[in-house]
C-alpha cells in the first residue's frame, strides 16, 4: 500500500478551476486503480504553513546550538514544530500529486511556502563534499497545471517557470519520476476551452492508471 499526497494550490474548487477539475478526475481514477492506497488531501489554502521568518531562523539556530525544544519561545515552538510536521508528512509519503494554476508565469505563493517547508537538509536532501544529494529516490510525482495561454510551444514557451521550478525541486530531492499534465490555451481560444479541458481529463485518467 502506498501513501499519496494530493496537494492542491488553488483557492477555487473543481467547478471553477480547470486545474482542480483535471486533478479531481486524476485522483478519482487513481483511487479506482489503487483501492488499497491511502490518499491524503492537502488543500494548501486551508493549512497552517508558517513562512520562514525571524522566529523560524531564531528557533532553528537555537536548536542547532543545543538549546532544548521546550526552551524556545512560544512563537518559535509553534512555527518550527509545524514546519517539522509538514516535512515529516512529506517524507513519509510515497507519491505526490501537485495541482496548481499558472499565475504570472509561476504558481500561487502558497505553493512556494509549502516548498520552503519541505526543503530541509537531512530530510529531503543532504550536503556532501560533491554537493547536495536528494534523499527521496524511491518517490514519484506529477504536476497538473492549468494555463490560460499556450506555453508548451510557440513564442511563450520560455515564459513558464512554475512547472520548471517544481521540476528542479523534485530533482533536488532526488525524486526520479516527475511528470506534467497541462491544461492550456483556454483563455487564448475560449471557443475550444471545453474541448481542451476534456482532452486533459482523458489524459489524466490514463496517466493515473499507471502512476
Amino acid at each position: 500500500m502506498a501513501t499519496v499526497l494530493y496537494i492542491t494550490a488553488h483557492p477555487h474548487d473543481h467547478q471553477a478551476s480547470y486545474s482542480m477539475a483535471v486533478g479531481k478526475e486524476f485522483i478519482e481514477a487513481y483511487r479506482q486503480a489503487n483501492p488499497n492506497d491511502e490518499i491524503v488531501t492537502l488543500d494548501l489554502y486551508k493549512l497552517n504553513i508558517p513562512h520562514i521568518d525571524a522566529d523560524v531562523f531564531s528557533g532553528w539556530g537555537k536548536l542547532q546550538s543545543g538549546t532544548a525544544y521546550d526552551q524556545l519561545s512560544d512563537e518559535e515552538k509553534a512555527k518550527v514544530g509545524r514546519l517539522g510536521e509538514i516535512v515529516d508528512q512529506y517524507v513519509a509519503a510515497d507519491k505526490y500529486v501537485f495541482v496548481s494554476p499558472m499565475w504570472n508565469f509561476s504558481f500561487p505563493p502558497i505553493l512556494k511556502a509549502y516548498i520552503d517547508a519541505i526543503c530541509v537538509s537531512g530530510k529531503t536532501f543532504k550536503y556532501t563534499e560533491a554537493g547536495p544529494v536528494g534523499l527521496l529516490g524511491n518517490k514519484k510525482a506529477i504536476h497538473i497545471q492549468a494555463r490560460g495561454g499556450v506555453y508548451s510551444e510557440g513564442p511563450a514557451a520560455g515564459f513558464e517557470s512554475g512547472h520548471s521550478y517544481l521540476q528542479k525541486i523534485m530533482m533536488f530531492h532526488g525524486v526520479p519520476s516527475f511528470e506534467g499534465i497541462f491544461v492550456e490555451g483556454m483563455a487564448a481560444m475560449p471557443d475550444q476551452a471545453q474541448a481542451i479541458k476534456e482532452k486533459a481529463i482523458q489524459q489524466a485518467k490514463e496517466v493515473a492508471k499507471t502512476f
